[in-house]
């Protein structure tokens, strides 16, 4: 397991953790075969119910990390964006709930994953968008698809192409966001959720 990842048992909930010393998890192409290989073993587990996933108080996962994929070869570039495909759909396809956990920035690649889980609940910091897409940077791993399903065409669009961001409680009033919670609550609301969707 990659170490920017941490996952523990709090009763029948997985809590999977994204970390970086900074206080900025990236998601690499080791974190996400690490999240791959997470959610594949916890397909097959009966004593686990449900998964929290959350980063750190500064970011939930602030995107790819830019300069491994400035470093990519094109071999290895035509491989990155069905990575990510992959995991979000194992994550969107999971017969458990999923509950994204979110502090501070959702950004990009980020915010993709959060899209991925079944729930999203936020503390009132968080910030959600797609800052790429103001430069034409989109991440390819399904977000510009789920976004428009949530959200509906024309907010998608408008998020997509202008690149700003929104905050928790306009995610909320556009249903991005199921819950807006305080930070101190945050994790006891998300495995709530999770132990209650089964």
């Amino acid at each position: 397991m990659d170490s920017s990842v941490t996952a523990r048992r709090l009763d029948s909930v997985l809590l999977v953790q994204l970390r970086s010393p900074d206080d900025y998890p990236r998601l690499t192409r080791a974190v996400l075969r690490t999240l791959s290989d997470l959610f594949r073993a916890m397909a097959r587990r009966d004593d686990v119910c449900g998964i929290v996933l959350t980063g750190s108080e500064t970011a939930f996962a602030a995107g790819a990390d830019l300069e491994e994929v400035a470093a990519l070869d094109a071999v290895e570039a035509t491989r990155f964006a069905p990575l990510g495909q992959g995991v979000m759909r194992q994550i969107e396809n999971l017969r458990k709930p999923v509950v994204a956990a979110i502090r501070g920035y959702c950004l990009g690649g980020g915010f993709d994953l959060a899209m991925a889980c079944h729930l999203r609940y936020a503390t009132p910091d968080a910030v959600f968008g797609h800052p790429g897409g103001a430069l034409g940077l989109i991440t390819g791993w399904g977000g510009t698809a789920r976004l428009p399903r949530i959200v509906g065409r024309s907010r998608a669009l408008e998020l997509l192409t202008s690149g700003r961001t929104i905050s928790a409680q306009e995610a909320f009033e556009w249903k991005l966001v199921n819950r807006v919670v305080e930070p101190t609550r945050l994790l006891e609301a998300a495995c709530a959720a999770a132990r209650g969707c089964m």
